[in-house]
């Protein structure tokens, strides 16, 4: 059926358009239509967190961290882990949100004042006056899209919501005497003694036959299968893929040289010495007056004198900063002084010296004093970085163009990669052995579920047909194809016979060991003299784990020790069985005074992050807080 609907489009489209206009026309069109009912994931405060909301947050949140590590491996920020993180963390800003609102908690306009001048980019804008500089702060917060009263609502809105988990961890506290008891009991050591009982040494022990081989295998068959894997092909249109395809116009490149020069030369900076005599924008008019005088009487001075400048501004200037050093500030380029200054300052020729310029400071008289000029690369040196550049700005801006193609010629031509390939330069890529989920040191597309997904699609399996064009990163595409599958299997006894008596003899040693170990533990507790075989005393803690088992260490740190020695055993899985005998409790090592002072340090932000989060779940509680998304299952490991 999908093959005739794939011959026979335009047909199929009239009939399907001839079908639905009547339905609209009697029942009309509900406002979901368009813009699609999304399922809900989780709920808060009875307000619905959507699918679509989800996906939003995850793809802004996926291009937050690709603009922070551009090598990031785009695979991992696809994984259910990782979508599922950002739902948790979409569901926290909702319950602090709901909680900020029921407290009715706001940020102040001192407090808002304080944020914003402790943000080091917002402190740089301060000028000499200590007045903001209003332009640039225009400019920084529009870098992210905001104007600066949106900036500061959703900075006031942080400040509220930080009240609400703030009024918890700002009050956590512990006297030394909680602290001290909590660190004994976390640092406290034990000596141990240990017997291990290795599966090795009751392997030849184990009995073996074809008949309890067999039966192993069919009891544990679901270790013995062939996983389902395909060979394939795909095809990857990326930003450098489309690059290397262009040719640059050679006319094209020196002008881009000509137009790009003075920036890729580097700018040229100027030295100067002022003398100012301060008049801020809101002093009263009798008294920019006075300063203006001032300044004029001054510059008159200097036109009789000009050598004495600098004596002139060391005695005179009412920039505090440079006065001292003659007012020299020494080398700065365009954009590093205020408008007026600059405009005057690149207007100058060395050594002249300036009419009374006039700025939001006060009125300054500049000697221009030196000119330090960059060299100008020639085109030849400079070749490879515009040619680099130009592919790039050509790229990014063609890619949609060229996606476009892509995502239509791997559709068009479905039977194969070859002509996508052709049309746009590509390269044919293969692997062999995929399977439906990234295998251990996967990279690149072979990482990503999303386009394993849409490779083992029923449609590409059955016709190994090429994939829809798939997006994985910021301008990445990918098709890809199954070009000869096979499907999962039970592998015959008789070919894993040798796997499976390996499995079998581990099994029973492990086994063995394990009820050699519960025999004399039973033994030795209640003949402890009779013990034999236990290693030289060994001091185990928390923090001197000796190489041991985190199961072996938890055991022995948590068994009781009313009376001693006492005795332990833990199974350590295919390492088999140990006994550790318990001979003495010893205090906490002593320590320096500065390494004491960070485990008090630690222990507090610990208990700190433990009452916040107790606060936290108890918010979820209280705006029923409802995760309809299951978690993905976690995956284990046994120690």
């Amino acid at each position: 059926m999908f093959e005739s609907i794939r011959k026979h489009s335009k047909l199929a489209m009239i009939l399907l358009f001839l079908l639905i206009i009547p339905s609209f026309i009697l029942v009309g069109i509900d406002s979901t239509y368009f813009s699609g009912s999304s399922p809900a994931v989780a709920v808060v405060d009875g307000h619905e967190i959507t699918q679509t909301d989800w996906d939003n947050a995850h793809r802004q949140e996926s291009e937050r961290l690709r603009a922070q590590q551009p090598n990031i491996n785009a695979a991992l920020l696809d994984t259910p882990e990782a979508r599922y993180a950002t739902l948790e963390r979409l569901v926290r800003e909702r319950v602090l949100q709901a909680a900020t609102h029921k407290s009715h908690l706001v940020a102040s306009d001192a407090q808002l004042a304080r944020h914003l001048s402790d943000i080091p980019q917002i402190a740089a804008l301060r000028q000499p006056d200590g007045k903001l500089n209003i332009e640039g702060y225009k400019a920084l917060v529009a870098t992210q899209g905001l104007t600066p009263e949106g900036f500061e609502a959703a900075m006031r809105q942080e400040l509220a919501v930080n009240q609400v988990l703030g009024g918890v961890s700002d009050t956590v506290f512990s006297t030394p005497a909680q602290t001290k008891v909590t660190l004994d009991a976390l640092l406290q050591r034990r000596e141990v003694q240990l017997v291990e009982f290795k599966p090795a040494s009751f392997a030849a022990k184990v009995e073996q036959s074809p008949e309890l081989l067999e039966a192993y295998y069919k009891a544990n068959v679901a270790q013995f299968q062939q996983p389902e894997q395909a060979s394939m092909e795909y095809v990857v249109l990326d930003l450098a893929s489309v690059a290397a395809g262009l040719t640059l116009n050679e006319a094209d490149l020196r002008t881009y040289y000509q137009e790009n020069l003075a920036r890729l030369a580097g700018k040229e900076e100027r030295r100067a010495r002022h003398i100012l005599i301060n008049a801020a924008k809101d002093t009263p008019a009798p008294e920019r007056d006075k300063a203006k005088a001032r300044a004029e009487e001054l510059l008159a001075q200097l036109r009789k004198a000009p050598a004495s400048f600098a004596e002139l501004a060391k005695k005179s200037s009412q920039d505090t900063g440079s006065a001292i050093q003659g007012g020299d500030l020494g080398f700065f380029a365009r954009g590093a002084m205020v408008k007026p200054f600059e405009d005057a300052a690149f207007a100058l020729k060395k050594d002249e010296i300036s009419e009374l310029v006039e700025s939001e400071f006060g009125y300054h008289i500049i000697q221009l004093t030196d000119i330090k000029t960059p060299r100008q690369p020639s085109f030849d040196e400079l070749r490879p970085r515009l040619e680099a550049e130009m592919r790039q700005q050509q790229a990014q801006r063609k890619f949609a163009e060229v996606a476009e193609t892509f995502s239509n010629t791997v559709y068009e031509q479905a039977e194969s990669l070859q002509p996508v390939a052709d049309k746009l330069g590509l390269k044919v890529q293969t692997a062999n052995k995929v399977q439906r989920k990234p295998v251990p040191g996967a990279t690149g597309v072979l990482a990503n579920e999303k386009f394993l997904a849409a490779l083992f699609s029923e449609d590409s399996i059955s016709h190994k047909r090429n994939t829809e064009a798939l997006e994985l990163g910021s301008n990445q595409l990918v098709a890809g194809r199954i070009t000869a599958h096979q499907a999962a299997s039970t592998l015959a006894f008789d070919a894993v016979r040798p796997q499976v008596q390996k499995l079998y003899v581990a099994e029973k040693s492990a086994e063995l060991a394990r009820k050699e170990g519960e025999a004399r533990l039973a033994a030795w507790q209640v003949k402890p003299e009779t013990a034999t075989g236990l290693s030289a005393p060994l001091v185990l803690s928390r923090d001197q784990r000796q190489n041991q088992a985190p199961v072996l260490l938890d055991a022995v740190l948590s068994a009781k020790t009313d009376k001693l020695p006492a005795w332990v055993g833990v199974d350590v899985g295919s390492s088999g069985y140990t006994l550790a005998r318990i001979n003495r409790v010893l205090p906490r090592e002593a320590s320096e005074a500065t390494i004491e002072a960070q485990r008090q340090q630690q222990y507090m932000q610990w208990l700190t992050m433990a009452e916040t989060q107790a606060y936290y779940d108890f918010l979820k509680t209280r705006f029923k807080v409802q995760m309809k998304a299951p978690r993905p299952a976690a995956t284990t490991e046994k120690n």
